[in-house]
């Protein structure tokens, strides 16, 4: 008599280290591993072609890992998973939990669906510190601001305890009737997206890889350095914690033998950061769409489709804001200090309504992430919770030169501007016509003319906020 059968549902956790949901599944004599690509229930937020590319890589590492009995499925969740518990003899479904509004309705379905004819539907939490609804206030209403939620949040470090992968049943179940990996279609149909390969190894060892690298190099200077677009002082764990190739937990617990200085602490506060967007979007599923300050229903966006057009191709003539777009266009990534300024340069100076720039981070970035990019992009705009001032601009010209003296960051991607002294590179238009020639530039043909003026832009930003809500603005640039 054949032992029943557990499926293991893998979702954002692609990896089998403190993976709860795997460790649980495995206690049965025969384990089906499944991954299931559902396009349909993310509706307007179906993953975008950079965050495919990584999980095709991912879901390949995570395939040789469980020795090559990855199942993969494309079409509705629940359709495929009440099909596989009637040709296997399931007994049990596990999955860690996910806590976009869209997975959260499919998984209170699928799990009556399961309870309702006797299968063990169990979720479990397998990505964050802190689940959205463990940390309340006294009232047991949701913080809206990061520092008390910090406060609390923060206690969890010290109870951390991780989970070893788990032995695997051998041999794992492998469906006849599973696709394979090609079929899901997941690498871009062009040109763009090969050189990702030069910049990430996507999967468990990736991460850990990185992970190792951040701590052994990165991290003594993380507090400062992650200003610094050209350092390596930032972790570039973030889409290995999107897709679930590492947990927190595992990123925590290493920190906690290192010694604690401002710059391991400064990590942790913003791992905090990343569990408070998803925070956010738990109690606020509005937050992708939606200005959780509503009186920025009001405010009057140009959305002038040149100027998105310019700003997605980093032509925008600020070498900041268009070496940030271009490492976005080339790596699939872009340096956070970075992200806000673009983000700042397309709100405040373009006037252009911050979901369409989140909507090309979401299609750009490996790292796309409903939580993270729904609150940044509030918090930049000054319309989301615990958000920027409205009033407060960054200034494209100051923050090249304070963040990057020196160039190295920005001519890596604008190398067009190479050769151009130090003392120009972020107002070209300024430097006298032999500079220029002698460093091979034409401006308006071997780079563009500035699309607005920052100073006349960010004024016409202000009165437009005054015309929904009155504020004292503040006259100093950041």
């Amino acid at each position: 008599m054949n032992h029943p059968v557990s499926i293991i549902w893998f979702r954002q956790d692609l990896r089998l280290n403190h993976n709860p949901a795997l460790t649980a599944a495995c206690k049965a004599k025969r384990v089906l591993p499944i991954y299931i690509l559902d396009d349909n229930t993310a509706g307007a937020y179906k993953m975008g072609r950079a965050s495919r590319w990584w999980l095709h890589h991912s879901l390949a590492a995570l395939n040789t890992s469980l020795d090559h009995a990855l199942n993969v499925y494309s079409g509705d969740a629940a359709t495929i998973i009440a099909d596989l518990c009637q040709r296997f003899e399931v007994q049990s479904v596990f999955w860690n939990r996910c806590y976009e509004p869209y997975h959260i309705e499919q998984s209170k379905l699928i799990k009556e669906q399961l309870l309702s004819q006797g299968i063990d539907a169990k979720s479990i939490n397998g990505s964050l510190l802190n689940e959205p609804w463990s940390v309340l206030k006294k009232d047991e209403t949701p913080y809206k601001v990061f520092t008390p939620y910090d406060r609390e949040a923060s206690k969890v470090e010290r109870h951390v305890t991780l989970l070893p992968a788990p032995e695997l049943p051998k041999p794992l179940l492998v469906d006849a009737q599973a696709t394979s990996l090609d079929t899901l279609s997941l690498l871009p149909k062009t040109n763009w997206g090969v050189n990702f390969s030069q910049h990430w190894v996507p999967g468990e060892e990736g991460a850990l890889a990185v992970l190792n690298t951040f701590l052994h190099h990165g991290i003594n200077d993380y507090k400062e350095g992650r200003d610094r677009p050209a350092l390596k002082a930032i972790s570039r764990l973030s889409p290995y914690l999107h897709f679930g190739d590492i947990a927190p937990q595992q990123i925590v617990s290493t920190l906690l033998t290192i010694p604690n200085d401002l710059n391991s602490e400064h990590f942790k506060r913003e791992i905090r950061w990343r569990e408070f967007s998803y925070y956010l979007l738990f109690h606020f599923a509005g937050l992708p769409h939606q200005n959780f300050k509503s009186t920025f229903d009001r405010f009057p966006w140009e959305n002038n489709p040149d100027s998105l057009k310019c700003w997605q191709k980093g032509l925008t003539g600020y070498p900041l804001v268009d070496a940030g777009m271009r490492e976005l266009w080339q790596t699939g990534y872009m340096h956070n200090r970075v992200r806000m300024v673009t983000a700042s340069f397309l709100i405040k100076n373009l006037l252009v309504d911050w979901r369409l720039g989140a909507s090309w981070f979401w299609d750009c970035l490996v790292d796309a992430d409903l939580a993270s990019n729904s609150a940044s992009w509030q918090w930049v705009a000054g319309c989301g919770t615990d958000a920027s001032p409205y009033f407060r601009v960054f200034n494209p010209v100051i923050q090249g030169e304070k963040f990057d003296p020196q160039g190295e960051y920005t001519k890596r991607y604008l190398p067009e501007l190479r050769d151009l002294p130090d003392k120009y590179l972020y107002k070209p238009w300024e430097a006298p016509q032999d500079v220029l020639e002698k460093a091979n530039i034409i401006l308006g043909d071997t780079y563009p003319h500035p699309i607005v003026h920052v100073k006349e832009s960010r004024l016409k930003a202000l009165e437009a906020y005054a015309e929904t809500k009155k504020v004292e603005t503040d006259p100093v640039d950041y």
